[in-house]
């Protein structure tokens, strides 16, 4: 009785404690926008204060918009994120639910091998990487930023994916086998409509990644016509001579797919975080 009791202030104490961690983590976000809007010489004498009448300036997003080509930067972003996560999300859910559905020999040394994806880290291998994109004729193309990132996601989303659908109850999965329905159709229409927090907690956790991602944007795809949005920010950092205006304005107009993102899935989001973690 007393456990059951504490279930609900433990979920609110959870929630609580995300939500004071989300404001956290948002301060670096507002100081960088409020800055944004402000002269160079306002940045510096008051990094904190909001814009008013004299330090208020838009020469940065001016700057941003006249040198190098932002949208296209944008777009190329945009389509990189989008199609590595919905390669991860569908791949990456075909496998955990092959590995938690299925029992065969090997099943276990399956699992390991792909949660080692999680301890190694893909930029070790970048030599390689290289070397394969150069002879396959995907340098300075999205495709190879693509294959890369979903690599790079794969392993969490597998490790993420396969605790959650061995949730999923089997009475449900074996009704629809009765019914004559196929795998295929299990898998889509029953098994992941019920892990769709645990989608979005390994969208979530994927993207931010993909989209600040400056290593394999530079090695892989660094002509003009694949520049990434992070990359194509890099113009304006020099050696001795850094724009901050146009560089926190770039950043600024950067943050907000990802904060779209959050607040889309947010619920979902902090459903998959928690669950299971309060019973």
């Amino acid at each position: 009785m007393n456990k059951a009791r504490s279930n609900p202030l433990n979920t609110y104490a959870m929630h609580g404690a995300l939500i004071l961690y989300t404001l956290i983590a948002l301060f670096p976000v507002f100081v960088i926008l409020i800055n944004s809007f402000k002269s160079r010489k306002a940045i510096f004498r008051e990094p904190l204060a909001l814009p008013d009448a004299e330090s208020f300036s838009m020469i940065g997003y001016q700057t941003v918009m006249k040198q190098g080509d932002f949208f296209l930067y944008f777009q190329n972003s945009l389509i990189v994120t989008v199609a590595s996560l919905a390669l991860v999300l569908l791949f990456g859910a075909m496998a955990a639910y092959a590995l938690s559905e299925y029992r065969f020999r090997g099943n276990t040394l399956m699992g390991l091998y792909l949660a080692l994806g999680i301890m190694i880290p893909i930029r070790i291998g970048t030599v390689a990487i290289l070397e394969m994109m150069v002879a396959s004729g995907l340098v300075n193309t999205l495709w190879a930023l693509i294959l890369v990132y979903t690599a790079q996601g794969l392993p969490l989303a597998v490790f993420i994916l396969s605790e959650f659908m061995k949730q999923v109850s089997d009475d449900l999965k074996n009704a629809g086998r009765i019914d004559g329905l196929s795998e295929y159709t299990i898998f889509f229409r029953l098994v992941l409509p019920l892990v769709r927090p645990a989608m979005a907690t390994v969208a979530v956790f994927n993207m931010i990644p993909i989209w600040n991602d400056l290593w394999f944007p530079l090695i892989l795809a660094p002509a003009e016509e694949t520049k990434t949005l992070t990359l194509g920010s890099q113009v304006f950092i020099g050696q001795f001579v850094t724009d901050w205006n146009a560089v926190l304005s770039a950043l600024s107009m950067a943050i907000l797919p990802v904060l779209i993102l959050y607040v889309i899935f947010s619920r979902q989001l902090i459903r998959g975080i928690t669950s299971g973690a309060v019973k």
